[in-house]
């Protein structure tokens, strides 16, 4: 739905014209499981958005109503709840409530929400709509935030109210995501830069329409085993406060003291840093090839030593080998399915959507969903233009 479209629903349910936010999913290129590390990783802003319509009621009531879901929500725009309900409304309120915790207070409110991110894919369709939320509730109390700090409270929304251990990267590059560019962040200091990618790419992201039920807590085990990779490390290195602060050459010095599992889990990340920085040359440098190396050698590691792949993303990304314009394949996102990222020549990307989903549907059963998109940018008050669905 574009931004005339929302605004006209809108009107026909609130009887009221709204100003009309939006912010972009993302996909990233390179640097997994490296943000919760205080690492460095590469996205980029792509072309699905989600958007909210906002206009100021009289009665202190903050009504939510979404165009993909059937609940409608009402609450009293001074006593929002401060602890999830479980709903999709729950990504509004844990905005509304850091707004109102930093003293943009919240007043009556109706707000519509149309999401055209894709839900549980891995293109962080929950940063889209706290991102769009934001804007659109700071619009009405006529705050002002820095794009940064924007995105820093969109992750507190998430990790205190939601629940959800996310790191900055999503919410980051939602609000400051760049045309034509990835943005290659430093997830400690978010020291920012944006990477030209050249004009002849484009980004095909191949959904694998898998997700693998997992026994609770697989994710914050990594995080737990990175934090004990640190502790040990810091007998030999004082100093260090995450694996971001370990080098390859101490890493390899003493990794033979390590547990088997500590060891490989830091292995991948002190490299997958290092893979971040080079992809980041590489890219600028318009070298293609060398890029595809080191996206083979993350999907690599992500499988072996940090082992959150699963055969459905390994089959796509053997899928792309080969085809004609691909420069690199990998999978992206925290893993166990989701989504694996091309990088792939733009006259090819049609041709190559149509071999690769051909390729896994054969070998899996599973019919892939493919979108093709170029970086587009990020949040605010209007998008650009809906993205190639192939």
């Amino acid at each position: 739905m574009e931004s005339a479209e929302l605004s006209q629903h809108f009107e026909q349910v609130f009887g009221s014209k709204p100003a009309v936010f939006s912010a972009p999913g993302r996909v990233n290129l390179i640097g997994e499981h490296t943000d919760y590390n205080d690492g460095f990783v590469m996205p980029s802003a792509i072309g699905w958005y989600t958007r909210v319509g906002v206009a100021p009621r009289s009665d202190g009531k903050l009504v939510l109503l979404s165009r993909n879901f059937p609940e409608r929500f009402e609450f009293e725009a001074g006593n929002i709840p401060r602890h999830r309900v479980g709903a999709w409304c729950d990504y509004v309120l844990g905005v509304a409530a850091m707004l109102d915790e930093s003293g943009h207070r919240n007043g009556g409110a109706n707000i519509l929400v149309d999401g055209r991110v894709p839900i549980g894919a891995g293109l962080s369709s929950s940063a889209a709509i706290e991102v769009a939320s934001a804007l659109a509730l700071l619009s009405l109390s006529g705050g002002r935030m820095p794009l940064p700090e924007v995105a820093k409270l969109c992750q507190r929304a998430e990790n205190s109210f939601v629940g959800a251990h996310v790191g900055i990267m999503d919410q980051f590059v939602s609000c400051l995501g760049k045309a034509e560019h990835a943005l290659r962040l430093d997830c400690r200091s978010l020291e920012y830069q944006l990477v030209p990618i050249p004009p002849q790419v484009r980004m095909v992201i191949c959904n694998t329409m898998v997700k693998h039920e997992l026994k609770e807590g697989e994710y914050n085990l990594r995080r737990r085993e990175c934090e004990e990779g640190v502790r040990l490390l810091s007998q030999w290195y004082p100093g260090i406060r995450a694996l971001r602060d370990v080098s390859i050459e101490q890493l390899e010095k003493h990794a033979d003291r390590l547990p088997e599992v500590v060891r490989k889990r830091c292995l991948h990340v002190v490299r997958e840093n290092q893979r971040v920085l080079d992809s980041a040359e590489s890219l600028k440098q318009g070298k293609l090839g060398r890029l595809g190396e080191l996206m083979a050698d993350s999907h690599a590691s992500l499988r072996d030593l940090y082992e959150v792949s699963c055969p459905e993303l390994d089959i796509m990304v053997e899928s792309a080998q080969g085809l004609p314009g691909c420069y690199g394949a990998r999978m992206t996102g925290g893993g166990f399915g989701g989504c694996t990222i091309n990088l792939v020549n733009a006259d090819d990307a049609q041709d190559f959507a149509g071999r690769v989903s051909e390729r896994y549907q054969s070998k899996t059963g599973i019919k892939p969903d493919v979108y093709i998109s170029a970086a587009v940018d990020g949040a605010g008050a209007s998008a650009g233009l809906e993205p190639a669905l192939a």
